[in-house]
């Protein structure tokens, strides 16, 4: 079978059968293009000429050109996803890919909205007082409250809300669903909201649509999103996902249970969660140093020597 024949199979799959976010879609293809253009290059062009040394030589190529260990990690696991379904389908007779090991990332915390940043976006000021502006408050709303990933935020249907029992219905990763609290004022928010888009021409079944009517798709609340924090944050980054993780970070440091946040969250494993841990002990260190009296004193001591250095 040619290699463009089996990516363009796989590639329905993921899409149609897994119904993968078009995100992830697009990853798998513009990992696996990358790799068809590197065997072409070898002059390979069917799947039974690939070779392990193939994807070997693949994968150093990727850190030849610069690019980033997550970046590296992301397109090496596209092609183990590929060669994994290319051997339970009886393309191949191996998984050419079961070996290859994706670079290690160094830990890094995640970035959080502060809760002063996360609140402004309750002001009614930072938003036009149109459809779109009230929908925008909304999106951003439902995302620090339920700490919904984007695709997720996109794909809800009107009936997902469950405005009486307060709480939202969730595909998440892998076609699982869980239900989301919501609270009274959030729910109120959504009806008002409602009123709003059944007023519009063009009606859908999509919770978030476009003035016109039409669903949205994850660029639409990556766009959103960016408008507006760019505005009302000073954080290292932008994006949905910033959101996701103040949801979890700010409901730990509030006291609430991890293995709660995991089921908030869909994750699969607590492991996923524990990061939200470290990030909140870290929050707690810097509050120490800021707040406590023998912390305070220990730092003007420090600084009061430093001066006294200075003057020597």
């Amino acid at each position: 079978m040619k290699t463009t024949d089996a990516i363009a199979r796989f590639l329905e799959h993921v899409g149609t059968e897994l119904r993968r976010a078009e995100g992830t879609v697009a990853d798998y293809r513009r990992a696996l293009e990358g790799l068809n253009e590197h065997l072409q290059l070898s002059g390979i062009a069917d799947i039974g000429q690939i070779t392990r040394q193939d994807l070997r030589l693949w994968q150093m190529s990727l850190a030849e050109a610069g690019l980033a260990p997550s970046t590296i990690r992301q397109r090496v696991s596209a092609v183990r996803h590929f060669c994994r379904w290319l051997r339970q389908n009886h393309i191949t007779n191996t998984d050419l890919a079961a070996r290859m090991a994706p670079p290690k990332l160094p830990k890094r915390l995640p970035v959080c909205y502060k809760e002063s940043e996360a609140g402004r976006i309750y002001d009614p000021a930072n938003f036009a007082d149109d459809f779109a502006g009230q929908r925008d408050c909304l999106m951003l709303r439902m995302l620090y409250e339920t700490g919904l990933r984007r695709a997720e935020l996109a794909s809800l249907r009107e009936t997902d809300a469950d405005l009486r029992s307060l709480y939202i219905k969730v595909l998440g990763k892998g076609n699982k669903h869980r239900l989301v609290p919501i609270e009274p004022e959030l729910a109120a928010a959504i009806g008002s909201y409602l009123e709003l888009k059944h007023a519009l021409p063009r009606q859908s079944p999509a919770l978030f649509v476009t003035p016109k009517g039409e669903p949205i798709n994850g660029n639409t609340v990556y766009y959103v999103v960016h408008k507006h924090m760019a505005a009302l944050s000073n954080a290292d980054r932008i994006s949905p996902h910033v959101f996701r993780h103040s949801f979890a970070t700010h409901l730990l440091a509030e006291g609430g249970e991890l293995l709660a946040i995991k089921e908030l969250l869909g994750h699969s494993s607590l492991g996923a969660t524990q990061v939200y841990t470290h990030l909140s002990r870290s929050r707690i260190g810097e509050v120490y140093r800021h707040a406590h009296p023998r912390a305070t004193k220990q730092s003007n001591n420090s600084s009061t020597h430093n001066n006294k250095e200075d003057i020597l």
